[in-house]
């Protein structure tokens, strides 16, 4: 497994194009091989972050979820490894997100909503975790709505923790 090694750690994302600069960042530090498993609340910015990912590393776009289709492999414009982007939300075990017959070993796998279900996949991977609620900030909805939740929402920092597992 290549290295975010230095990207180890916490911090503060304060809007979408950060957050795609970020993954820009980490895109230009992947190879093949490299798994990354994507965590957080709907809307946090996961899909954001891919794209920016698949920036970095060059590939096909455009990145959009791939909740109904569950991957989606994006080729390398660069000569480099393609991104492989799956969204496990709708898989219901390991076993389903094995029976997709990803090429972990040559691609870069971005697996959004994948914690507990990639273990079997590689013995290392990035943990990238995505918080939108913090320190008062996001949306509070248990005090009502406003019709506005997605734009505040939009607007709020978030937390980014990337860590290697196990």
């Amino acid at each position: 497994m290549t290295g975010i090694d230095e990207l180890v750690g916490t911090r503060e994302i304060g809007s979408p194009d950060a957050m795609e600069e970020l993954g820009r960042t980490i895109g230009g530090m992947l190879r093949a091989g490299d798994l990354v498993v994507l965590t957080g609340p709907l809307g946090a910015g996961k899909t954001t972050l891919t794209r920016g990912i698949g920036e970095g590393l060059g590939v096909r776009g455009p990145v959009q979820s791939p909740t109904f289709v569950l991957a989606r492999t994006h080729p390398s414009l660069v000569g480099g490894a393609p991104l492989v982007h799956v969204d496990a939300y709708r898989i219901g075990s390991a076993l389903e997100l094995e029976d997709l017959d990803i090429d972990v070993e040559g691609s870069v796998t971005i697996v959004e909503w994948g914690r507990g279900m990639v273990d079997h996949l590689r013995d290392t991977w990035w943990e990238i975790e995505l918080d939108r609620e913090w320190h008062g900030h996001g949306v509070d909805t248990a005090c009502g709505t406003t019709g506005r939740e997605s734009e505040l929402d939009a607007a709020a920092p978030r937390l980014v923790t990337i860590s290697r597992r196990p």
